[in-house]
């Protein structure tokens, strides 16, 4: 049976089936709201991307983390993300 969680020493992490991949990517952006939609494609990406369900280990929090190939794709997606 495939691996349902990823834990790594910042985060314990849940795929997203929106996900077209499950691979942690360098640059990270942590959104700290666990129900707010997050639609990576609609930033624009130039490269790959995943999303995940986070759990923050240092503080607990709860959120979203999305992985980027390319760290301008996380500088746009940082600059236009605004929680509903």
């Amino acid at each position: 049976m495939p691996e349902t969680t990823a834990l790594n020493a910042t985060y314990k992490l849940y795929p997203s089936p929106r996900s077209a991949t499950r691979q942690i990517f360098e640059h990270e952006v942590f959104v700290p709201h666990a129900y707010a939609l997050v639609d990576p494609p609609s930033y624009d990406p130039k490269g790959r991307w995943s999303l995940f369900a986070a759990h923050r280990l240092a503080d607990g929090k709860n959120g979203q983390l999305v992985t980027f190939e390319l760290e301008a794709d996380a500088v746009r997606f940082k600059a236009r993300f605004v929680a509903d």
